[in-house]
């Protein structure tokens, strides 16, 4: 077999394949073999040659076997998609859009009234009651009349509250003051021992900071560094936090009357900068006036307007009394001091008892002062150790930016609401701005008075102020004085406190008022939660109006009334009776009689009920 192997590949090859020793030959073959060149020349040889047609011995063919025949897959086609016919769109019910269009508008009023913008919230209450007048569904809908009863009764809620608020002469609330907790709390503590840390902090700022205050380093005054460290360090934190906004103010104002610098953290124990804080003994504000000091040092208190709850008013009196206190004790600010807080004549009395000007030798003997004084003087000399360095003593905030502001001038009263309105801001941030108001209504005799507004907005609040009615600015009620009346009848006839009625227009409580006299009424409102209209009222089953036009009464019921006008010219109202309404009280309402009260609804007596429909003629 090699043989005839190597006789092929010489033949086809020329003869150059010379003999080999077997294990050279046996390599060859193996190569050649599985080199696919060298079969070319020898497949075309065997193939055409006398070769392969001679008795010469090749090897025999190698059939392949037959390949197997491949095995198609069966391919099964899904099934063609069923096509479902989308379900046809929920039929729109327009009486439920109808409905949920005016509730819209309802919830915008709501939120209109939330930031103080009375005409905003009228208007969104009016649209609510006038889509639903408008609408071709009202009177044969009972959904659509129980949504108007429903609404009417939501929107005479609203004038309720105004009646207790929206007048615009209700005080603002106040907030309790600091100083009558931290006093009681010291005085019921056993004072806590200052720990080495503390203490060792306090002797570095006392030799490493610039005090313009002597700070002793004594027991009294670390105890309190210790206290407002531990139980009181997130009051302290916030009050910190708070005077921030107020301090460059105050520091510029003591600057300019050349006092100590340190005397700016008094409010933090006093109030911890709150404006509208009160004491239990009637202090108010930032420095914690009580009424006859204020007075005393140029802070107007009327019914209107209290300005010891203006910080800067009051920081200017609070820098005039402090040098008048540190002339009485020759320049002793501790003295001074106590005396801001007990009052000068019992520090002059108690100087004098114990023969000694020296605060901290007068404190030795309990009896010359009281808890609260003796305490008051260390407690704030620790909170000014604290204030100057609070990140040592572990208080971390952020400071406030100073109050920015811009003024208008107003030449008459108006409602702060008003204000807020035209300046595209919150009631909330004018009365901030303005703490001194007790009212949301500015006082009604000042010509000039000057509101802060904030940046931006004074330009277009004086120009609406310029276009607007007197009767667009405030809600004012006038009552004229007839005969033979008094202030305590008057007040009685109007059902107003008699020191409202005389401190809103000036008077004396006992003072004598003349006939004709114009007296401001401070309780009625005239702002009406939703405008006139003259369209048909949607009625219900038990309540039918006959005519075409429906109206609003001038003052404000106890609930919102729905009329029309009837063919002698009067208006028609169907007024819904409220718990604590009686026959005279609407009678005095809608400016009628009991008697036509009764005659126009049949009752015999004088009993009406609440939920009760009564028809009133106007």
């Amino acid at each position: 077999m090699g043989g005839d192997l190597r006789f092929q590949a010489n033949v086809a090859y020329g003869g150059r394949i010379a003999e080999r020793p077997m294990v050279r030959r046996s390599v060859r073959r193996r190569a050649s073999l599985a080199h696919p060149v060298f079969y070319l020349p020898l497949i075309a040889f065997c193939a055409f040659g006398p070769a392969c047609r001679s008795g010469v011995h090749t090897a025999p063919a190698v059939t392949p076997a037959a390949p197997v025949a491949a095995v198609e897959p069966v391919i099964v086609e899904p099934p063609a998609p069923v096509v479902v016919a989308p379900p046809p769109p929920p039929a729109v019910d327009p009486v439920l859009t109808l409905i949920d269009l005016s509730d819209s508008h309802f919830k915008a009023g709501q939120r209109e009234l939330q930031q103080g913008h009375v005409e905003a919230a009228k208007q969104e209450f009016d649209k609510a009651v006038t889509i639903v007048l408008e609408s071709q569904y009202g009177r044969q809908d009972r959904r659509v009349r129980e949504h108007f009863d429903r609404l009417v009764d939501r929107i005479s809620a609203y004038e309720v509250k105004a009646l207790a608020q929206g007048d615009g002469f209700t005080e603002q609330k106040n907030e309790p003051a600091t100083i009558d907790d931290l006093l009681a709390l010291s005085a019921t503590l056993t004072e806590p021992a200052p720990t080495p840390e503390t203490k060792e902090a306090v002797k570095t700022d006392l030799s490493a900071t610039s005090f313009d205050i002597e700070i002793p380093f004594n027991q009294r005054v670390l105890s309190f560094v210790e206290l407002f460290q531990g139980r009181l360090h997130d009051f302290l934190e916030a009050g910190l936090a708070r005077g921030s906004k107020y301090l460059p103010m105050i520091q510029d104002v003591f600057r300019a009357e050349g006092l100590p610098l340190d005397l700016a953290y008094v409010p933090l124990v006093e109030s911890a900068f709150k404006p509208t804080a009160l004491s239990r003994a009637k202090a108010r504000g930032v420095w914690q006036f009580m009424a006859g000091t204020g007075l005393e040092n140029g802070l107007r208190q009327d019914w209107y307007i209290d300005e010891r709850s203006d910080p800067e008013k009051a920081t200017v009196a609070a820098a005039k009394y402090l040098n008048t206190l540190a002339d009485m004790f020759a320049g002793d600010w501790h003295l001074a001091l106590a005396s801001y807080n007990g009052g000068p004549g019992r520090i002059q009395r108690a100087v004098k008892s114990a023969k000694s000007d020296d605060f901290w030798t007068i404190i030795e003997k309990p009896r010359l002062l009281a808890r609260e004084t003796r305490d008051y003087v260390p407690m704030i000399l620790a909170a000014i150790v604290i204030a100057k360095n609070p990140a040592q003593y572990g208080f971390e905030f952020e400071a406030l930016p100073p109050l920015a502001y811009e003024t208008v001038t107003l030449p008459k009263p108006v409602d702060l609401r008003r204000i807020a309105e035209w300046g595209g801001t919150t009631i909330d941030d004018i009365q901030t701005l303005n703490p001194e108001l007790r009212r949301w209504t500015t006082p009604v005799r000042d010509k000039a008075y000057e509101l802060k507004v904030p940046v931006g907005t004074a330009e277009t609040i004086q120009t609406r102020l310029a276009d607007a009615s007197t009767e667009d600015l405030a809600s004012l009620k006038f009552y004229t004085v007839r005969k033979g009346e008094t202030l305590a009848s008057i007040a009685k006839k109007l059902k107003v406190g008699r020191t409202d009625l005389a401190e809103a227009n000036y008077l004396k409580t006992n003072a004598k008022v003349a006939t004709g006299q114009q007296l401001m009424v401070p309780h009625e409102a005239t702002v009406l939660m939703a405008a006139t209209t003259d369209r048909p009222a949607p009625t219900s089953a038990d309540t039918t109006t006959t005519s075409a036009s429906t109206t609003t009464s001038d003052a404000v019921p106890a609930s919102r009334a729905v009329g029309s006008s009837g063919g002698d010219g009067r208006t028609k109202v169907i007024y819904q009776v409220k718990k604590g309404d009686t026959l005279a009280s609407i009678a005095r309402t809608f400016r009628t009689s009991v008697s036509s009260l009764q005659s126009w609804n049949r009752i015999a007596g004088s009993v009406i009920r609440a939920g009760e429909r009564l028809t009133i003629y106007r």
